[in-house]
């Protein structure tokens, strides 16, 4: 498994380094590290040799770009930073495999850009610490990244947890195949002993009702719309629980009336869950995900613990 995770110093960065513990991911990963300087302007331009020597080392001009980028002041201190999430790191999982790196730039434009290149499994961001309404309207790194990201990105709010302490897991699922690979993402993983899983069901009856009373003669059409779809709701929490069999937690199945990207959130708050697993909408490009948005970006953003969005891995 290849992890991307970014890093820049702050106490939400650092929450999610220890929230990778609480993420059940395997003995042996391959993990880099980026820092990023948040730079505006560009560092001294180089000398005519300098360029020459370096572009003889340089394959492409983005990398030429990159190299003469981390001679500045602020991508050194990036990389120092970097360094130092390693060793947090190495400490929790000490047969990793750990890379080390720094950029300037945009935070979410340099990371998507890396992700591009080195293609990750998972992406982890943290958080910052502003309201759910906040992240909601202001957006922030770890929103574009999701957004943009063609992996699975885990948005982290970690919370100090003893090591191997039971974890409680939401899993959001609809029945699309989207929704199956959180299921799939979660029974994949080796979770902790008394471990618990929730999947959640969210059935929104609202716009059938209110149909129903505007136009009477639809009513009976409506309701018998209703009985299939519960019949349909049955057999996909039947399903889900079968696939989250092979993960050796506990696993219950519950279903919620009401709009998904409310209630997952309030399920997770109400049971005190350690992360929210859903699925990413299958839209065709980044374009489509950005001016559409989804469940999975909502609640990524108003969640009150951490977030796993998955998407299908990209065959490297």
């Amino acid at each position: 498994m290849k992890i991307l995770i970014a890093y820049d110093g702050s106490d939400c960065a650092d929450a999610a380094l220890d929230d990778l513990t609480q993420a059940a991911l395997p003995p042996t990963c391959e993990a880099y590290i980026l820092s990023v300087a948040e730079v505006w302007l560009p560092p001294p331009p180089p000398s005519s040799y300098e360029i020459i020597e370096e572009a003889r080392k340089a394959n492409s001009p983005a990398e030429l770009q990159r190299d003469f980028g981390k001679q500045c002041a602020a991508a050194k201190e990036a990389l120092t930073l970097a360094a130092r999430a390693r060793d947090r790191v190495q400490a929790l999982f000490p047969n990793w495999k750990i890379t080390v790196d720094s950029s300037c730039g945009s935070p979410a434009w340099e990371l998507v850009a890396r992700a591009d290149e080195w293609k990750p499994d998972l992406i982890v961001v943290g958080s910052h610490g502003r309201t759910a309404l906040g992240r909601f309207v202001l957006g922030s790194v770890s929103q574009r990244v999701l957004t943009e990201a063609l992996c699975s990105v885990r948005i982290a709010r970690g919370r100090l947890e003893e090591p191997n302490s039971p974890v409680r897991i939401i899993v959001g699922t609809d029945g699309s195949p989207q929704s199956e690979e959180g299921l799939r993402a979660v029974a994949a993983r080796h979770w902790p002993l008394q471990s618990e899983v929730k999947i959640v069901l969210v059935d929104d009856p609202l716009a059938p009702e209110f149909l129903g009373k505007v136009i009477p003669a639809l009513g009976k059409v409506i309701e018998e719309d209703r009985q299939e779809e519960r019949a349909w709701v049955a057999k996909i929490a039947k399903e889900s629980v079968e696939i989250l069999r092979a993960a050796g937690v506990k696993v219950t199945c519950v279903v919620r009336e009401g709009d998904p990207k409310q209630e997952l959130c309030k399920a997770a708050e109400e049971w005190n869950a350690n992360c929210i697993f859903v699925g990413s909408a299958g839209f065709s490009n980044r374009f489509e995900r950005f001016v559409l948005g989804s469940v999975s970006a909502a609640v990524a953003a108003r969640a009150h613990c951490s977030v796993e969005v998955v998407r299908k891995p990209v065959k490297h």
